[in-house]
Protein backbone atom coordinates (compact mmCIF):
# COMPACT_ATOMS: atom_id res chain seq x y z
CA UNK A 1 0.00 0.00 0.00
CA UNK A 2 2.96 2.62 0.75
CA UNK A 3 6.38 2.84 0.82
CA UNK A 4 5.99 4.36 4.50
CA UNK A 5 6.13 2.78 7.57
CA UNK A 6 3.50 3.90 10.27
CA UNK A 7 4.63 3.94 13.64
CA UNK A 8 2.21 3.33 16.66
CA UNK A 9 2.35 5.17 20.16
CA UNK A 10 -0.09 3.48 23.11
CA UNK A 11 0.89 2.22 26.43
CA UNK A 12 -2.11 0.26 26.09
CA UNK A 13 -0.29 -3.59 24.83
CA UNK A 14 -3.52 -4.87 23.35
CA UNK A 15 -4.44 -2.02 21.44
CA UNK A 16 -0.79 -2.08 19.88
CA UNK A 17 -1.26 -5.44 19.07
CA UNK A 18 -4.06 -5.49 17.17
CA UNK A 19 -3.78 -1.84 15.45
CA UNK A 20 -0.46 -3.12 14.32
CA UNK A 21 -1.96 -6.93 12.97
CA UNK A 22 -4.57 -4.89 11.39
CA UNK A 23 -2.16 -2.87 9.36
CA UNK A 24 0.88 -5.43 9.03
CA UNK A 25 -2.80 -7.79 7.30
CA UNK A 26 -2.92 -4.66 5.33
CA UNK A 27 0.63 -5.15 3.86
CA UNK A 28 2.21 -1.80 5.79
CA UNK A 29 5.36 -1.91 7.87
CA UNK A 30 4.99 -1.22 11.03
CA UNK A 31 6.82 -0.27 13.87
CA UNK A 32 5.07 -0.28 17.87
CA UNK A 33 6.17 2.07 21.01
CA UNK A 34 5.02 1.74 24.16
CA UNK A 35 5.17 5.74 25.17
CA UNK A 36 5.93 9.05 23.64
CA UNK A 37 9.00 9.18 25.54
CA UNK A 38 10.38 5.83 23.83
CA UNK A 39 8.62 7.12 20.24
CA UNK A 40 10.90 10.27 20.87
CA UNK A 41 14.05 8.98 22.17
CA UNK A 42 14.01 6.86 18.34
CA UNK A 43 12.39 9.54 16.01
CA UNK A 44 15.69 11.06 15.23
CA UNK A 45 17.15 7.64 13.89
CA UNK A 46 13.27 7.03 12.13
CA UNK A 47 12.27 6.73 8.12
CA UNK A 48 9.94 9.34 7.94
CA UNK A 49 6.36 7.63 8.12
CA UNK A 50 3.06 8.58 10.01
CA UNK A 51 2.40 8.08 13.17
CA UNK A 52 -0.86 6.24 15.05
CA UNK A 53 -1.19 8.57 18.39
CA UNK A 54 -2.70 7.52 21.44
CA UNK A 55 -3.86 10.59 23.33
CA UNK A 56 -3.50 9.65 26.60
CA UNK A 57 -0.56 7.63 28.10
CA UNK A 58 1.45 8.32 30.98
CA UNK A 59 4.82 10.72 31.30
CA UNK A 60 3.81 12.68 27.85
CA UNK A 61 0.56 12.52 26.03
CA UNK A 62 -0.47 12.69 22.92
CA UNK A 63 -0.53 16.48 22.57
CA UNK A 64 2.91 16.88 24.46
CA UNK A 65 4.20 14.22 21.79
CA UNK A 66 2.84 15.89 18.81
CA UNK A 67 4.39 19.60 20.37
CA UNK A 68 7.59 18.24 20.46
CA UNK A 69 7.34 16.65 17.16
CA UNK A 70 6.46 20.00 15.59
CA UNK A 71 8.56 21.69 17.36
CA UNK A 72 11.55 19.39 15.68
CA UNK A 73 10.45 20.01 12.21
CA UNK A 74 10.50 16.15 12.04
CA UNK A 75 8.50 14.31 9.12
CA UNK A 76 5.68 12.84 10.86
CA UNK A 77 2.23 13.52 9.67
CA UNK A 78 0.02 12.14 12.77
CA UNK A 79 -3.01 10.65 13.07
CA UNK A 80 -4.62 10.75 16.71
CA UNK A 81 -6.62 8.12 18.44
CA UNK A 82 -8.95 8.89 21.20
CA UNK A 83 -11.03 6.89 23.52
CA UNK A 84 -14.84 7.91 23.49
CA UNK A 85 -15.66 11.34 24.84
CA UNK A 86 -11.70 12.65 23.86
CA UNK A 87 -13.22 14.29 20.92
CA UNK A 88 -12.74 17.52 22.21
CA UNK A 89 -8.72 16.71 22.79
CA UNK A 90 -8.61 15.46 19.58
CA UNK A 91 -10.12 18.44 18.08
CA UNK A 92 -7.30 20.64 19.58
CA UNK A 93 -4.88 18.25 18.19
CA UNK A 94 -5.95 18.87 14.53
CA UNK A 95 -5.40 22.52 15.23
CA UNK A 96 -1.92 21.85 16.63
CA UNK A 97 -1.66 20.19 13.36
CA UNK A 98 -2.86 16.18 13.31
CA UNK A 99 -4.48 15.26 9.81
CA UNK A 100 -7.05 13.44 11.50
CA UNK A 101 -8.37 11.74 14.96
CA UNK A 102 -9.98 8.23 15.04
CA UNK A 103 -11.91 6.98 17.83
CA UNK A 104 -11.50 3.22 19.77
CA UNK A 105 -12.71 0.55 19.03
CA UNK A 106 -11.20 1.09 15.46
CA UNK A 107 -13.09 1.06 11.78
CA UNK A 108 -10.29 -0.50 9.05
CA UNK A 109 -11.69 1.49 6.48
CA UNK A 110 -10.98 4.39 8.17
CA UNK A 111 -7.70 4.28 10.00
CA UNK A 112 -6.67 3.06 6.15
CA UNK A 113 -8.03 6.59 4.90
CA UNK A 114 -6.63 8.60 7.20
CA UNK A 115 -3.20 6.83 6.45
CA UNK A 116 -3.51 7.49 2.64
CA UNK A 117 -4.14 10.92 3.32
CA UNK A 118 -0.75 11.01 5.91
CA UNK A 119 1.24 8.95 3.06
CA UNK A 120 0.19 11.80 0.41
CA UNK A 121 1.24 14.65 2.27
CA UNK A 122 4.73 12.49 3.32
CA UNK A 123 5.23 12.02 -0.70
CA UNK A 124 4.74 15.82 -1.06
CA UNK A 125 6.99 16.95 1.47
CA UNK A 126 9.80 14.48 -0.37
CA UNK A 127 9.43 15.60 -3.77
CA UNK A 128 8.88 19.28 -1.94
CA UNK A 129 12.92 18.42 -0.51
CA UNK A 130 14.13 17.45 -3.49
CA UNK A 131 12.93 20.62 -5.20
CA UNK A 132 14.37 22.39 -3.29
CA UNK A 133 17.69 20.87 -2.79
CA UNK A 134 18.17 20.82 -6.26
CA UNK A 135 17.23 24.47 -6.89
CA UNK A 136 19.69 25.51 -4.31
CA UNK A 137 22.39 22.96 -6.12
CA UNK A 138 21.66 25.08 -9.14
CA UNK A 139 21.66 28.81 -7.31
CA UNK A 140 25.21 27.44 -5.99
CA UNK A 141 27.16 28.38 -9.22
CA UNK A 142 26.40 32.20 -9.15
CA UNK A 143 28.32 34.91 -7.74
CA UNK A 144 28.06 37.12 -4.67
CA UNK A 145 26.70 39.58 -7.07
CA UNK A 146 24.64 37.85 -8.80
CA UNK A 147 22.65 36.01 -6.25
CA UNK A 148 22.41 40.04 -4.68
CA UNK A 149 20.78 40.96 -8.12
CA UNK A 150 19.11 37.74 -7.56
CA UNK A 151 17.43 38.74 -4.51
CA UNK A 152 16.39 42.04 -5.49
CA UNK A 153 14.48 40.72 -8.20
CA UNK A 154 12.86 38.53 -5.70
CA UNK A 155 11.66 41.05 -3.66
CA UNK A 156 10.54 42.53 -7.21
CA UNK A 157 12.12 45.87 -7.75
CA UNK A 158 13.44 47.08 -11.29
CA UNK A 159 16.69 47.09 -12.08
CA UNK A 160 17.40 50.70 -11.05
CA UNK A 161 16.54 50.18 -7.51
CA UNK A 162 19.02 46.60 -7.43
CA UNK A 163 21.16 49.13 -8.54
CA UNK A 164 21.03 51.92 -6.20
CA UNK A 165 20.58 49.48 -3.51
CA UNK A 166 23.80 47.41 -4.87
CA UNK A 167 25.96 51.01 -5.78
CA UNK A 168 26.03 50.21 -9.69
CA UNK A 169 24.55 50.85 -12.60
CA UNK A 170 21.20 49.72 -14.15
CA UNK A 171 23.19 48.42 -16.74
CA UNK A 172 26.09 46.37 -14.83
CA UNK A 173 22.54 44.90 -13.00
CA UNK A 174 21.45 44.06 -16.51
CA UNK A 175 24.62 42.34 -17.42
CA UNK A 176 24.19 40.58 -13.88
CA UNK A 177 20.93 39.26 -14.74
CA UNK A 178 21.38 38.00 -18.16
CA UNK A 179 24.70 36.34 -16.89
CA UNK A 180 22.21 34.29 -13.78
CA UNK A 181 20.02 33.14 -16.23
CA UNK A 182 22.29 31.76 -19.14
CA UNK A 183 23.76 30.14 -15.59
CA UNK A 184 20.16 29.02 -14.56
CA UNK A 185 19.24 28.12 -18.46
CA UNK A 186 15.98 30.03 -18.13
CA UNK A 187 14.56 32.20 -20.58
CA UNK A 188 11.99 34.48 -18.41
CA UNK A 189 11.78 36.30 -15.15
CA UNK A 190 9.43 33.94 -14.37
CA UNK A 191 10.98 30.70 -14.84
CA UNK A 192 13.73 32.27 -12.83
CA UNK A 193 11.84 33.17 -9.99
CA UNK A 194 10.40 29.86 -9.48
CA UNK A 195 13.98 28.02 -9.11
CA UNK A 196 14.64 31.11 -6.63
CA UNK A 197 11.55 30.34 -4.69
CA UNK A 198 12.18 26.57 -4.69
CA UNK A 199 15.61 26.99 -2.76
CA UNK A 200 13.64 29.44 -0.05
CA UNK A 201 15.01 32.65 -1.41
CA UNK A 202 12.46 35.19 -0.29
CA UNK A 203 10.84 33.13 2.87
CA UNK A 204 11.89 35.51 5.61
Amino acid sequence: MSEFPVYVVDDDDSVRRSVSFMLKTSGLTVQSFTSGVEFLKEARKLDPGAVLLDIRMPEMDGLEVQAELVERGAAFPVIVMTGHGDVDVAVKAMKAGAIDFVEKPFDKAVILGSLEEAFSRLGRTGRDTARREEARMRLNGLTGRERDVLEGLVVGYPNKTIGYDLGISARTVEIHRANLMKKLDVNNLSDLLRIAFAAGMGEN
